[in-house]
């Protein structure tokens, strides 16, 4: 774990890199342009609203609706979801109508029919305003070869493609007069190209409200800033007023859900305040690999999240080395009228020192609060608790009107979030950073296995591991690592372990200690062997060095690198009111450091606050509010009145939960959250307890909990699962729906996974049905939770699970407990 301020003790081997932050250097309102993604929604609820809204996401791209690419993702349908939750445009590639890829050429007289179609769709809808039309997709390797160095080649094909695309523009805007069309979207950047369309454009005005582009290479973190100059210059000089860019793809696989990479190509472009969607390579509804199943974070997530919270204006951050590749980058913020500087900084190990600038006394006054935080690489399907704060100090503005904040043991692929506020009166509670320590599976012993190379600068395109390096081909009886560790005390250690399981149901290995009695740990399936997982166990270690071993269980399963940390009791996490979400006009208050140090959220009538909290499972937590006053706190739907200092116990789902204060007038510090997920209280029904009815049954399944799911419901209006439920109290409830379904539809693509997400239609009572989507779970044996909120009666409350036109999801099993407990 990295180990933050005070900068003490001896000096380091080598000088730490500086990144240098300018808070008199504005570069102009924060844009939140780099947080999109490419078909990062597949449905309606795939990613929960949970998990979209604090992220604030300004673009999206998906299929027009019923677009023959994928199979879901469609961008009439996914709207729903995305404009609930704050969201900004949707760009419709237009060209994903077709079936093939790449695209398969019919000519453009094939093509013209479909753009009708999708315009009038879009057209007709509420928010026509808010979608982006692009009508070619690729264009200089899709149709057209327009990267072809044959110069008379090259002319032909262009004219064709001019033509074409004023084709297209005009049959647009003659059935949608304000369309906003984007263009011409090439793989790469190409002078020439560029140079050639802007001209034609300005000259048949056909030009392209938005100017899009890709960019999909490491090489993209040096060539970019020169790419970006290069396209204004042409703008430029050709007397054309600058338009709007949105990369609308980039990245690669080993950078998605990386935070030290993702940090990388967010600042270049919120530098450059453009817009940009990260690229799909997997499979759609997990915002490009960052979130979990629906609505659990890992640590891309919580780097976006950071993202999202940066308020003000951005200002001038010099990195070590200017666009280069893999290398310390960063960006910042600072907001005068909440008194606040942020700093997001990674992309590289070991020592680095922040020096921030211009630190006006007249905002922070003489002592700031510096507190630092790090997300850390969970892999693409590893859940992220929330950000452990590494170090709260009080720091003296120096002399010059700068702060230091020194980084100790940087982790490549972590980002790290520094905060700047006054500070006030005491001393901020410091930081408890538990004893913890990594081992990657390519050192240790191992036997019957293979290590492969991952996620590098030459294989951009493959999936990042840590290290670079992870071992696989784990196939023999014999096959197993031996782990050598060393721990500083005796006591219990939480063991997490990233994997990859492509295995198509469960898999387990055989963990033991010291050559002890193994114990079984079992694997959820991922989308692949390097699409990376998290699993975490407990081990009981004696101080000193032992030998961790897994081995071989019923299947294949590739390793990574495993951590060590000394388990520090029940999780808990304190959320930091002056960083939460707000609307309204709330003040801030820094006149005491105390506690997590960094002030006091002054809420008043029509203001308030939205904190997002984890829970490592569903069940109840432990809230507790530091506040002033009474506070008002919403959760699913339920509100209660919270005493300042009272502890409340209330139902969290497995991932990120939004929890919304309001008040009459208080000052709030924070929301303390502790526990583990208790379900004491709660009601569980196996699947076995519903009546079932139109052909819906129970099939065996080893890994259902008590052996056997209910399958074969829905497609009928007449397959339905009953539950009766008893209701102790009446009131506000969760039910948690324990499912599988592993649908998939081939299409071709070469490299999408194509899985497809199942609704059931939930009825409680004599309430409305509600439909309810529950994404792909990897396999038909890997059971997941999804939570819903219901109102129940007391007493005996029937619920009705059914789906009249399609299959539904295989049940295991349903909890409930009422949110407030």
């Amino acid at each position: 774990m990295a180990g933050t301020l005070p900068a003490a003790g001896p000096a380091a081997a080598a000088d730490p890199q500086r990144v240098t932050v300018d808070l008199a250097a504005s570069e102009g309102p924060v844009m939140h342009g780099a947080n999109g993604t490419l078909y990062g929604l597949s449905d309606d609820g795939v990613p929960s609203d949970a998990a979209l809204a604090p992220l604030k996401i300004t673009s999206i791209s998906q299929k027009p609706e019923g677009g023959a690419q994928h199979p879901n993702g469609d961008a009439l349908t996914v709207s729903k979801s995305f404009f609930r939750n704050g969201g900004g445009e949707i760009n419709v590639m237009m060209q994903d109508i077709y079936a093939k890829w790449p695209y398969e050429d019919l000519g453009i007289d094939d093509y013209l029919p479909k753009v009708d179609k999708i315009v009038k769709e879009v057209a007709a809808d509420p928010n026509s305003d808010r979608f982006v039309y692009i009508p070619f997709n690729e264009p200089d390797q899709i149709w057209y070869n327009l990267g072809t160095s044959d110069p008379a080649q090259y002319a032909a094909n262009r004219d064709r493609f001019l033509k074409d695309w004023k084709t297209v523009y005009q049959r647009i805007r003659a059935i949608d007069p304000d369309a906003r069309i984007a263009g011409p979207n090439e793989s790469g950047y190409h002078t020439r190209l560029l140079t050639d369309f802007l001209t034609f454009a300005k000259r048949e005005n056909v030009l392209p409200q938005i100017m899009t582009w890709h960019e999909l290479d490491s090489s993209s973190l040096r060539n970019f800033q020169g790419n970006y100059d290069n396209y204004r210059s042409i703008e430029k000089n050709l007397g054309i007023s600058p338009l709007k860019i949105n990369i609308d793809e980039y990245a690669n696989r080993r950078d998605l859900s990386v935070p030290g990479q993702l940090v990388q190509w967010v600042s270049m472009f919120e530098r450059n305040k453009v817009y940009a969607n990260q690229a799909y390579w997997d499979g759609a509804g997990n915002l490009d690999g960052n979130v979990v199943r629906s609505n659990i974070p890992n640590g891309g997530w919580w780097f976006f999240r950071w993202y999202a919270g940066m308020t003000g204006k951005t200002v001038k951050v010099t990195p070590p080395q200017a666009d280069t590749v893999d290398t310390l980058q960063g960006l910042a913020s600072l907001d005068t009228a909440r008194r606040q500087a942020q700093v997001l900084v990674g992309g590289a190990a070991g020592d680095s020192d922040i020096v921030v600038r211009n630190v006006s006394r007249s905002v922070f006054g003489r002592t700031v609060t510096a507190t630092v935080a790090e997300s850390a690489w969970s892999g693409y399907e590893g859940q992220h608790a929330t950000p452990r704060v590494l170090a709260r100090t009080k720091v003296q503005v120096a002399a010059d009107g700068s702060v230091t904040v020194p980084l100790r043991g940087m982790r490549k692929m972590s980002a790290y979030r520094v905060v700047l506020t006054p500070a006030g009166a005491g001393s901020p509670s410091a930081a408890t950073v538990p004893w913890s320590a990594s081992y990657e599976a390519e050192d240790a012993a191992i036997t019957g296995g293979q290590v492969y190379t991952q996620g590098t600068v030459s294989n951009a395109n493959g999936y990042a591991a840590s290290g670079t390096k992870d071992v696989g081909s784990l196939n023999q009886p014999s096959s197993k690592l031996d782990f050598t560790v060393t721990v500083p005390a005796a006591g219990t250690y939480d063991l997490t372990i990233l994997y990859g399981n492509q295995a198509g149901t469960p898999a387990t290995q055989k963990l033991s200690v010291d050559g002890g009695d193994p114990v079984t740990v079992t694997y959820p399936s991922t989308e692949n062997w390097t699409y990376r997982a998290k699993k975490d166990v407990t081990v009981q270690l004696p101080a000193g060095t032992h030998v961790l071993t897994l081995a071989k269980g019923d299947a294949e399963v590739t390793l990574d690198r495993i951590d060590l940390t000394a388990a520090a009791g029940a999780p808990s996490a304190s959320y930091e009111a002056t960083l939460a979400d707000i609307s309204g006009k709330p003040s801030y208050d820094y006149s005491s450091s105390a506690g997590t140090g960094t002030g006091t959220l002054v809420l008043r009538s029509g203001d308030k606050a939205v904190f997002d909290v984890y829970a490592p499972r569903d069940g109840y937590y432990t809230v507790v509010p530091r506040a002033s006053a009474a506070l008002r706190l919403e959760l699913h739907g339920e509100k209660v009145t919270a005493a300042p200092g009272k502890a409340l116990r209330l139902y969290l789902v497995a991932g990120n939960n939004r929890l919304a204060v309001t008040a009459g007038h208080a000052g709030v510090h924070s929301l303390d959250v502790s526990g583990a997920g208790s379900t004491v209280g709660t009601l569980s029904y196996e699947g076995g307890a519903a009546t079932l009815a139109g052909g819906a049954r129970l099939v065996d399944s080893a890994h259902a909990s008590a052996g056997s799911s209910i399958g074969w419901l829905g497609n009928s209006p007449t397959s339905t699962a009953e539950f009766t439920v008893d209701a102790p109290k009446a009131g506000r409830y969760l039910l948690v729906v324990h499912y599988a379904h592993n649908e998939r539809r081939d299409n071709g693509h070469s490299y999408n996974t194509d899985i497809m997400s199942r609704t059931a239609d939930i009825t409680v009572g004599t309430a409305a049905p509600r439909e309810v989507t529950f994404k792909n779970t990897w396999s038909w044996d890997d059971y997941w939770t999804l939570g819903v909120p219901v109102d129940l009666k007391e007493g005996p409350n029937k619920v009705t699970f059914g789906n009249a036109s399609a299959w539904a999801p295989n049940l295991d099993r349903i909890e409930l407990g009422r949110v407030i407990g």
